[in-house]
């Protein structure tokens, strides 16, 4: 493994840090920090940098005991998780479960929490300049970002993490709404599950109330986020000591 968990950044966004440990190895740094609105709204927000590694780090452990491939590899207890370095696939795979959010804007026809029939897997240009516009199939296969054997099992393996995360919050009183995942591929050329699983990727709601990011975009402060990411990992069974 690693001794050092720092190296050269080579990323900064609005949530993480990341660094370059070597050839092999990344560490993501979770930041203190909570944005909305592209970064238009910004606050200092103490412990969600940890928060939101441990609520990474339970369900990329998660999921892995369901055989699902993601590159979490260890974690330093407060805000940094060490990761495998991946060849990223430049797009954003949403999983819809419920009409919500950017959903609703362009398809006004469904009422709000709406359940689908079955679950939505739609894709999103990764770009904050563009605002991760809405892509299609095609578009992925003409731009040579993914090809159709890539795209097959993105779809599948999404569909698989919504399966064990859906039924895992629902065995806790929590309804996934939607979520957002990232892949990369290995040296192998493997399909493996990247980036962060937490309230700031994901909608969850406990007897309606959001437990995740939607709660700052709606107007509420900071640290009323903190808590309700505190309450989150209770719920989940995620040890608040850790």
């Amino acid at each position: 493994m690693v001794n050092n968990w720092t190296g050269e950044l080579i990323y900064e966004g609005k949530a993480k840090r990341v660094y370059r440990v070597n050839d092999e190895f990344l560490v993501m740094e979770f930041k203190d920090e909570v944005t909305a609105f592209d970064g238009a709204r910004k606050e200092h927000a103490p412990s969600k940098g940890r928060l939101a590694a441990a609520q990474t780090v339970f369900l990329m452990g998660l999921l892995g005991r369901y055989g699902i491939r993601n590159h979490l590899v260890d974690w330093d207890g407060d805000r940094k998780i060490l990761v495998r370095g991946l060849r990223m696939i430049p797009i954003e795979v949403i999983v819809r479960n419920y009409a919500y959010g950017s959903f609703l804007k362009r398809m006004p026809l469904m009422k709000p929490m709406t359940k689908f029939s079955k679950p939505i897997v739609e894709f999103h240009l990764k770009s904050d300049e563009l605002h991760d516009p809405l892509i299609t199939m095609d578009d992925i296969i003409e731009a040579g970002l993914a090809n159709w054997g890539q795209i097959n099992e993105i779809i599948n393996t999404a569909l698989r993490v919504n399966e064990v995360l859906g039924n895992y919050m629902v065995s806790r009183g929590l309804t996934l709404v939607d979520f957002k995942l990232e892949f990369g591929s290995d040296g192998s050329n493997n399909l493996v599950l990247a980036d962060e699983l937490s309230g700031d990727t994901m909608r969850v709601l406990i007897n309606g109330r959001h437990l995740d990011k939607e709660l700052f975009r709606r107007g509420a402060s900071a640290m009323d986020l903190v808590k309700s990411y505190e309450e989150m990992n209770k719920l989940l069974g995620i040890p608040l000591n850790t």
